[in-house]
């Protein structure tokens, strides 16, 4: 199945000149939901960690999914002010402003290997945010997955430092 077929890109959203990558239709079709979700278990299944980290919001959705599929455990990394409990937090630049990201202060253990999913690469500012994060708590970031990569801005080079896979690769 062709996953970028799947998805819908809605122009000029939330700001003009964006194209936004829509995974709604993905998940709305049960087929396709089920190869993304065998896909990056697939791809998972050479990956060795312990904590699957599913990013604000639309990360959740492939994240929970492939740790309840994979008996693993699973972190939410959220926008500020939406957990809880303490967090340890990092600021970082979208393709279109800033925000900050949070994570439980308690989510991961030192030492712990760390599989963070999301459903978009676009400047990698989001998913390096992540990252930081789990390596402020002392875990280890043992690979990155995401449903599409955006390539022509730039994310794999801000990510270089991690092992990096995307099931869709497009241009904007």
């Amino acid at each position: 199945m062709d996953l970028l077929k799947e998805v819908r890109v809605v122009p000029d959203f939330p700001k003009k000149g964006i194209q936004f990558y829509d995974i709604t239709t993905v998940l709305q079709n049960p087929d396709a939901f089920r190869v993304a979700i065998d896909e990056f278990v697939k791809i998972a299944e050479k990956i060795d960690f312990d904590v699957i980290v599913g990013l604000e919001s639309r990360g959740f959705f492939f994240a929970s999914v492939m740790a309840y599929k994979m008996g693993k455990s699973y972190v939410p990394v959220r926008k500020k002010g939406k957990l809880p409990y303490e967090t340890v937090s990092e600021e970082f630049e979208l393709e279109y402003g800033t925000d900050i990201m949070e994570i439980h202060k308690d989510a991961v253990k030192k030492g712990q290997k760390v599989l963070l999913i999301d459903d978009l690469l676009a400047t990698g500012g989001t998913l390096k945010a992540a990252a930081h994060l789990v390596e402020k708590l002392g875990g280890e970031v043992s690979g990155i997955i995401c449903l599409i990569e955006l390539e022509d801005l730039g994310g794999r080079e801000v990510l270089s430092d991690y092992n990096l896979e995307a099931l869709i690769k497009t241009t904007e």
